[in-house]
């Protein structure tokens, strides 16, 4: 009945809904996550433009980047979106199987550099991340919003919500109900003070 997920629904995504509902399902931001540049510890760079992440992320800089798959995940989609614009990976980007094992080879290589969620690397509550903290640094990327130039940013929920960190990432809510019922209750409930303080608490960003 509804789905959240890094993407919203496309006006053709929309028509062929429509066709085979008869009526189009409902959709919007629930909050907002961060795409984060980690680097290691012992790394001399952990500032960036987006102009040198895409160069990174093109292969026209051969620094070795690490995700969480090539194809699948919304991180991956992201990137391609907002930061290669449609381009293609270079071959200096690779694969691992999960975020956690994209922060273990940056942890262990200096010269890498790796993108995972706020979520893995956020919550300084959480001893595994305050462990991860030791081996790694969230890098700095540069604020394409700010008015002054030569601004940068390290993702939190600070920056998020004062437009300052460039890499966030919308979660939407996808309603596939044209009725009051189950789904549409919990899209209620995420969306009011409840709801939304407990993505605040998960270290995202409320939308509402």
């Amino acid at each position: 009945r509804m789905v959240i997920v890094a993407k919203g629904l496309s006006d053709e995504e929309s028509s062929i809904f429509e066709k085979s509902l008869s009526y189009k399902p409902q959709y919007g931001i629930l909050a907002y996550d961060a795409v984060v540049v980690i680097v290691n510890r012992e790394s001399k760079d952990s500032v960036f433009t987006i102009a040198q992440l895409k160069d990174i992320l093109s292969g026209k800089n051969k620094v070795t980047a690490v995700m969480d798959g090539k194809n699948a995940t919304s991180t991956v989609r992201y990137i391609q979106d907002s930061i290669l614009r449609g381009g293609t990976f270079g071959a200096n980007v690779v694969a691992t199987e999960n975020s956690e094992r994209v922060i273990e080879v940056v942890s262990d290589n200096p010269g890498m550099i790796g993108f995972v969620g706020l979520s893995w690397v956020g919550d300084s509550y959480d001893p595994k991340q305050a462990a991860y903290q030791k081996k790694i640094r969230s890098a700095l990327i540069e604020c394409v919003k700010c008015e002054e130039k030569g601004m940068f940013a390290r993702p939190s929920q600070a920056s998020l919500a004062y437009g300052e960190y460039p890499l966030a990432r919308p979660l939407y809510y996808i309603l596939k109900e044209n009725a009051s019922g189950l789904g549409t209750g919990f899209m209620n409930f995420m969306s009011l003070e409840r709801g939304q303080l407990i993505f605040r608490r998960s270290f995202l960003v409320p939308a509402k």
